[in-house]
C-alpha cells in the first residue's frame, strides 16, 4: 500500500447525499488517495494521477450523456 502520510483530505463539493461522502487527497507526489469520509481511519484507495484523471473523466462523460 502506498504511503498516505501527509495527505490533505478534502470532501467533494458534490458529495453531500445524506452522509454518503468521499474525500480525496491529491497533494502527494505520484498518488491520489480516496477514502470514505465517515471512516477516516479506515482503508483508503490509492490511484496514480493518470488513473484518477481517467476515472474522473469517465464519470463526467457518463453523467453528461444521461
Amino acid at each position: 500500500m502506498p504511503e498516505l502520510t501527509g495527505a490533505r483530505w478534502r470532501k467533494s463539493t458534490r458529495s453531500n447525499n445524506g452522509g454518503n461522502c468521499v474525500e480525496v487527497a491529491d497533494n502527494l507526489s505520484g498518488i491520489v488517495g480516496l477514502r470514505d469520509s465517515k471512516n477516516p481511519t479506515g482503508p483508503a484507495l490509492a490511484f496514480t494521477p493518470s488513473a484518477w484523471s481517467a476515472f474522473v473523466c469517465g464519470v463526467k462523460t457518463h453523467s453528461l450523456s444521461r
